[in-house]
């Protein structure tokens, strides 16, 4: 059974622009390694989430290839640094696991 995980990360909207902008650093990260996932990023429009939020997404064979994936991302020294400048500007993060129903 494969899995979603969804990392929801809420920003502060006054650094827009700062957080995009490590966002995009990120996204050109995983497109230049062959070890990470490619994932799908997302802002909401009009969900329950608010504007200034933004999603990442990834489908995974199954739950414990999602959580190596966070494991993978701890211990990743150019995933730590990126996030280590882009920290200030959150303001909440949550990560969520959807499991995908294959009827």
């Amino acid at each position: 059974m494969s899995v979603t995980m969804r990392i929801i990360q809420q920003f502060d909207v006054i650094k827009e622009d700062e957080f995009m902008n490590l966002e995009k650093k990120f996204a050109e990260l995983e497109y230049s390694r062959p070890d990470y996932p490619k994932g799908k990023r997302m802002q909401p429009i009009s969900a329950a989430e608010p504007c200034n939020t933004i999603i990442w997404q990834h489908e995974f064979s199954d739950i414990n290839e999602a959580y190596k994936i966070l494991d993978f991302f701890k211990g990743d020294k150019s995933h730590e640094k990126l996030l280590k400048d882009q920290l200030p500007f959150f303001k909440k993060v949550k990560i969520e696991f959807y499991k995908n129903l294959d009827f």
